[in-house]
């Protein structure tokens, strides 16, 4: 990621919580190494997950503290890692205490790198937090051998206690903390028996709810340090831009509490008494901007519009580089009786946060530095956040508070976040600066979601059967802007949702066009999954009704050697009552029509089925029916709650969500113009889970992609009009209202 702006982190010290090792806490584990790299892993001889005392700190009340390598930002991964780690380390979930593991080498279990997203957390770590707990739970059984004398395989666990049953005794973790953290972590461990599953497997409630429902949850909007000072930053309009001259600038450090103004690189800022009076003041300057001619990453140009972007996109010629083939689709188009084309897009979206970004930059006397921000990466922050204060990463402390929205927001994208602008006037001012950003400044700043546009082609034989089929993704896809793409390879977040699809079409080629996006794209719920899908889903009914094939049904029969989606796409039809197309008039009177679609995003499956009717032009749907398969399962209320959230971010970014460029700047700057689903247009969400055995896929992203192309089915089922660009709002349906 060559973005500018991150953030660092010290060596682990220990919290408050920590200190109670010295009073006979299990701190399997005080002094932690810092670092992210593969080479100061290494170095240091750690190879990550395997430290127990990195995540597990065990109480004198037997409560436990875990260090979670993951943040909680709504998705339930605190309650999954209590839940996998209480299971093997024998400790009921709701006797956890769960807070983010701070940097260092311990952490990074993707791939020998850390990161929250992909709908990784919980499948990518699930043995190894196994593991973790199993081998907790030994050193407590050999401290409790060691004190009573009697061989380990004497001894069993209860719920937080070691038992000798020979002769009734008993001892809490809590009592055996201190010995046990002197002993070495064994090298092998047995795990408990599926069969014999408590809490792995069943809906436990969510540790975070009661904080989160009573206030008592602190995200970093909330927090404060001793001795801060409040800023506000006012953003030139696009990106590559610099202050050059302020008007008002003598009026404006005249305003109540007004403490400083500083000049940043790409915008203003006011520092004062309380955030409302430095915000008012930071709008009331009055900044002549200019491109300063530095070298920068990305200038925006003052001509760009997302309608100019899509003609670019639409423009682009030929069939890029290939991603996926099979034998042969260009002969078999030239064979083909019928041959069906379409092209369909997908605008920029914004994640449109209900937490507005914010972040606490605080200078120790010793020079280091500390920093309290939402983030989805702390090592990639921490490395950041050490340029930019100009100290190397061990002097840098980060701490990651739960986050009040996610979808990819809280990754590390160029000029997206405030945590770089709030260590610069740390550093002026000589105090602690917490700064957050306006509601505004968010939708000016956000790293959108990429506008994509994708070209299909496809053959047809004398049954109507699909036998070719040619897709080309267009655009850049953010795997590719933020980690590097190689020379000749598409980028897979561009062609995901439309390569790697399960149905038997001998004869396939999907490639990639790459076109550079001007705007700071990022991830997004679901990322290339979140349109791609909807433009292959909603292709595959044309080529069904081309060929003169009920969707539902080609999809079965073209997944009749794949019987894991066969059985998923029959689940969905029960669930659902049992398939129906339409039109059909239902029980209330309205006219109303299905349609379904698949998706194999981040590991898991999943099938969808909309129902819908028309208020005019507006589509209303009355029920969404998601069949999952994610492999296996740790907990079914969190997937449960994943599905239900997915359909309603992907039914409003199917509907209304569309950032829109004029002159280099986003239209909206406010939710007043970017309208987001609202609770009267939310339908009825049923789920059903499917454990299949497969390896465990993601749960936090797949209910997504299936939302759009089953809305835009149906109404193709419905009215007779394809829909081939998002929003559908953009639509015109009256004439073909019932």
């Amino acid at each position: 990621m060559n973005a500018p702006f991150a953030t660092p982190v010290l060596p682990f010290k220990p919290s408050r919580r920590g200190l109670l090792g010295g009073m006979g806490a299990l701190v399997l584990g005080i002094a932690l190494p810092t670092g992210g790299s593969r080479a100061q892993n290494a170095a240091a001889g750690i190879k990550p997950g395997t430290r127990v005392s990195a995540f597990l700190e065990i109480r004198p009340d037997s409560t436990v503290l875990f260090r979670s390598p993951f943040i909680e930002g709504g998705q339930g991964v605190f309650t999954a890692m209590a839940q996998i780690v209480g299971e093997e380390l024998d400790v009921e979930p709701t006797r956890f205490v769960i807070e983010g593991a701070p940097p260092g080498p311990d952490y990074l279990l993707i791939d020998g790198a850390r990161f929250t997203g992909g709908s990784m957390s919980v499948r990518k770590s699930y043995e190894t937090m196994r593991r973790l707990g199993a081998s907790a739970r030994a050193m407590l059984i050999q401290a409790a051998a060691a004190q009573w004398k009697v061989p380990v395989a004497s001894l069993s666990t209860e719920r937080g206690r070691v038992v000798h049953k020979a002769s009734a005794r008993s001892l809490a973790y809590g009592d055996l903390a201190k010995a046990a953290a002197a002993l070495p972590v064994p090298a092998q461990v047995s795990l408990r028996r599926e069969a014999d599953f408590r809490w792995i497997g069943k809906p436990v409630p969510r540790l975070d709810v009661r904080d989160k429902s009573t206030g008592k949850a602190r995200y970093a909007i909330d927090l404060k340090v001793e001795g801060m000072v409040h800023a506000a930053v006012q953003h030139a309009s696009r990106l590559g831009l610099d202050p050059a001259a302020i008007a008002n600038e003598a009026d404006v450090r005249a305003m109540p509490g007004v403490q400083s103004i500083h000049r940043l690189p790409g915008a203003v800022a006011v520092v004062a008494s309380s955030w409302w009076r430095a915000r008012r003041a930071v709008e009331t300057l009055q900044v002549t901007w200019a491109d300063t001619n530095t070298a920068k990453a990305r200038l925006m140009p003052a001509s760009f519009s997302s309608e100019g972007h899509r003609a670019t996109l639409m423009a682009a010629a030929g069939e890029g580089i290939a991603f996926e083939t099979a034998s042969d689709a260009t002969a078999s188009l030239a064979r083909a009786k019928t041959v069906v084309e379409a092209t369909f897009d997908a605008p920029y979206l914004a994640h449109a946060q209900l937490e507005p970004p914010s972040a606490i930059a605080r200078f120790r006397p010793d020079g280091s530095l500390e920093l309290w921000l939402p983030n989805q990466a702390p090592e990639m922050f921490q490395a950041d956040a050490a340029r930019v204060a100009g100290l190397t990463p061990d002097k840098v402390t980060i701490h990651s508070p739960v986050l009040g929205g996610f979808f990819g927001r809280h990754f590390l994208y160029q000029a997206a976040g405030p945590y770089a602008q709030a260590i610069l006037l740390a550093k002026a001012v000589g105090k602690p600066v917490k700064l957050i950003w306006s509601r505004e400044e968010e939708f000016l700043r956000d790293a959108v979601r990429p506008m994509s546009v994708a070209r299909f082609k496809a053959g047809l034989d004398e049954n109507g059967l699909p036998v070719a089929l040619q897709a080309v993704a267009i655009g850049e896809g953010p795997v590719s802007r933020w980690f590097g793409g190689e020379p000749g390879k598409a980028d897979p977040s561009a062609v995901e949702g439309i390569a790697g699809k399960p149905y038997a079409i001998a004869n396939r080629r999907v490639g990639q066009i790459h076109v550079d996006d001007p705007a700071i794209i990022g991830f997004w719920r679901s990322v290339g999954h979140s349109m791609n899908d909807f433009f292959y889903e909603t292709f595959f009914d044309e080529l069904a009704d081309a060929g003169k094939h009920d969707p539902y049904a080609l999809r079965l029969r073209l997944l009749a050697n794949s019987p894991r989606h066969k059985a998923l796409l029959e689940a969905v039809g029960d669930l659902s009552g049992g398939w129906k197309r339409g039109p059909f008039a239902a029980a209330d009177g309205s006219r109303r029509a299905r349609g379904v679609a698949m998706a194999s995003p981040f590991g898991s499956e999943v099938a969808t089925i909309a129902e819908v009717s028309l208020n005019g032009s507006d589509i209303v749907v009355h029920d969404v029916w998601v069949a999952v398969d994610p492999g296996s399962i740790v907990n079914p209320a969190v997937i449960e709650a994943q599905v239900q959230s997915a359909v309603a971010l992907g039914l409003s970014s199917a509907l209304l969500e569309e950032v829109v460029y004029e002159n280099g700047v986003p239209r909206a700057r406010n939710y007043d113009g970017y309208p987001i689903l609202p609770p009267d247009r939310m339908p009825k969400v049923h789920v059903r889970i499917i454990a299949s055995g497969a390896p465990m896929g993601g749960i936090g992203e797949p209910g997504l992609p299936g939302v759009p192309p089953a809305v835009a089915n149906a109404v193709a089922a419905l009215t007779g009009k394809r829909i081939r660009s998002l929003p559908m709002s953009k639509s015109d349906l009256k004439a073909t209202a019932g």
